[in-house]
């Protein structure tokens, strides 16, 4: 008996498994796993993705030397402590992603909000479409360094300057684009209308539903003198933090040109 208990002891155990692991090799079980471990994946509203891009395109860098950008780096002048952020705007080399616009892609989506912006009477009737041979796309990444989770990616379009004497009259001059919806942020367009036979209020009205922007509220501004035209009007959203995003629509006596520009 003492021998059999002893036997039983020392196989058993190895039987079982082997009894185990017969059940489910080769057999495909499919279990549904629990997702409350997962990271979450942060995106940005509307409002959100205005004002970030707003303070990319306000905090563009132009190109200079390692030497001169190191030496304003180690400035000893610089006040950390009253940095909000730090933005970069820059081309992304690596191209579009599947849920991004492609290259290809980008014009046909250009000359569609086009038209849905002329539907809505944001933009006159008399602006054409865009081709590739006379316009160049770039897509750029917009983002918060130091909240690398706000990030966007934007296409730029604008009238090509390799062709001298080019006819700008009633064309897009330029324009940001979402990567992902094809939505215009921000345009600049010539038109044969003038400011006073513009709605800029309607017009503001459409742009922000067409947008899908929210809590607009005009906004008047600190210093008039800085504006480059006596004819526009200026509005305000909120973005992230606190902080709020200026609208400006407006209208370039002599080039008869039309624009909706960001400013943080």
């Amino acid at each position: 008996m003492a021998l059999l208990i002893l036997t039983i002891s020392i196989l058993g155990p190895e039987q079982l498994a082997r009894y185990k692991d017969h059940a489910v090799l080769n057999q495909i079980v499919i279990e549904e796993a629990d997702g409350s471990s997962e990271g979450y994946r942060y995106t940005l509203n509307s409002n959100e993705k205005l004002f970030l891009l707003s303070e990319c395109l306000n905090h563009q860098v132009l190109p200079e030397s390692e030497l001169s950008a190191m030496t304003k780096a180690m400035s000893a002048d610089m006040d950390y402590e009253s940095l909000i952020g730090s933005y970069s705007f820059i081309i992304n080399r690596q191209g579009p992603s599947g849920k991004e616009i492609t290259s290809e892609e980008i014009y046909e989506v250009c000359n569609r909000e086009i038209e849905i912006l002329k539907e809505r009477g944001i933009v006159p009737d008399g602006v054409k479409g865009i081709t590739p041979s006379s316009y160049d796309a770039v897509l750029y990444s917009a983002i918060d360094v130091l909240e690398p989770q706000n990030n966007m990616s934007v296409w730029k379009v604008s009238l090509s300057t390799s062709h001298q004497n080019t006819d700008k009259a009633n064309r897009l001059i330029d324009a940001y684009i979402d990567a992902v919806s094809g939505r215009m942020y921000e345009f600049y367009v010539r038109t044969e209308k003038i400011w006073t036979e513009m709605e800029p209020e309607k017009m503001m009205d459409e742009w922000s539903d067409y947008m899908g922007l929210s809590g607009r509220e005009e906004y008047e501004s600190v210093n008039p003198l800085l504006e480059t035209t006596p004819n526009y009007m200026k509005y305000r959203f909120p973005g992230i933090e606190g902080r709020s995003t200026v609208v400006t629509i407006g209208f370039y006596d002599g080039i008869n040109e039309l624009f909706i520009k960001i400013t943080s």
